[in-house]
């Protein structure tokens, strides 16, 4: 049975795929193209190509950096610049693109949350400037401390609110969603949101929901990001910035996503159903017959997804870039997300035989 699994694998240390037969994940396979317009024009550009980073004025001083797969941002002040993150990916190229506008100093940077992979850099502005963070980041990074990633000076718990230079910064934190922590940063006069690692605009986002922690509360942040009035979004990942209308797009993927993921634990986790696909394999391969039944509800979840027209009559691999590939991951995580935080319809009764429940 092992043998079939998948195809025969020649492992080897080459820099290249690595893959081992039966156990492992086989290399991914064709899949379609992702939409043109997903790739920005800078994209294409023999600048980019040599240096790594783009970086682009939103509004009124108000610039948004990306090395094509992680994103960051500055404002402009009359007393220096205010930087939001700093991922290692960008790393001395965030300095790069402010040097490309204004040799005004960096001042004061702010810290969405204490991830390595958007904050790690955030050494290269030196140990001059002021950095506003919220209270848990702070914690997690005296508890786990790294040079790369300097500690807050100042920290807030709900709100608060950075002036410089004439420019005014909301900070909000509503609850823990990808990460405890993470927080919302609103330029008004500028209608910019800042709110990291919630969506990637024209994308299905990273696997695992962004590898996000409470995924119920991961829902909740999407809708909240339309509670601004914004023109831009910086989401922290891929090719371009964010529009009302791309955040409106990935809500509408994710619901069909949970709208899926729903539909096949209603299915495949009732006891009876889940009985039959545990013990296929045997009572002495319990753990296999507990991968077949996870697999079963994340391949019902992703085919719903998939295969479903949207609401603008097309699919989603001809509206989002990536879908084909990360749903999986997708479907597996709401799925376990519907199983752990959100309210159960029923549990199993005493005795011998009881109702079907779900699992």
């Amino acid at each position: 049975m092992c043998e079939n699994h998948q195809k025969p694998i020649t492992a080897s240390d080459k820099p290249e795929f690595f893959g081992i037969d039966r156990y492992g994940f086989p290399e991914a396979g064709e899949h379609p193209l992702d939409p043109a317009e997903y790739y920005p024009p800078y994209f294409w550009s023999d600048r980019f190509q040599r240096l790594g980073y783009h970086v682009e004025e939103l509004r009124d001083g108000f610039y948004w950096v990306t090395s094509g797969g992680y994103d960051a941002a500055f404002v402009v002040t009359s007393d220096g610049v205010i930087a939001i993150d700093a991922p290692p990916t960008l790393g001395e190229n965030m300095l790069a693109a402010i040097e490309d506008v204004t040799d005004k100093p960096v001042t004061h940077v702010i810290y969405s949350h204490w991830h390595t992979d958007h904050i790690g850099a955030a050494s290269v502005y030196g140990p001059n400037v002021e950095i506003v963070a919220h209270e848990i980041t702070r914690e997690l990074l005296e508890r786990f401390p790294d040079p790369g990633r300097p500690l807050p000076t100042v920290t807030f718990a709900d709100d608060y609110t950075l002036t410089v230079g004439g420019v005014t910064l909301e900070l909000s934190y509503k609850g823990e969603n990808h990460c405890p922590g993470n927080i919302f940063i609103y330029a008004p006069a500028h209608k910019v949101l800042t709110c990291i690692d919630i969506i990637s605009p024209g994308s299905a986002t990273f696997m695992h929901c962004d590898a996000s922690q409470n995924i119920t509360a991961w829902y909740e942040a999407q809708h909240q990001i339309m509670e601004y009035d914004f023109d831009y979004l910086v989401a922290g990942h891929h090719m371009k910035y964010g529009t009302p209308e791309l955040v409106k797009e990935a809500i509408e993927y994710f619901a069909d996503v949970l709208e899926g993921a729903q539909a096949a634990i209603d299915i495949y986790s009732r006891s009876d159903r889940l009985m039959d696909i545990l013990l296929k394999p045997g009572l002495d391969r319990i753990w296999v017959g507990s991968e077949n039944w996870i697999n079963s509800m994340a391949n019902y979840a992703t085919k719903h997804v998939l295969e479903k027209k949207t609401s603008n009559g097309k699919l989603w691999s001809e509206r989002l870039a990536g879908v084909t590939s990360m749903t999986k991951y997708h479907a597996y995580t709401v799925m376990e997300s519907i199983r752990l935080e959100r309210p159960r319809p029923n549990y199993r009764q005493r005795g011998e035989n009881p109702p079907p429940f779900l699992a």
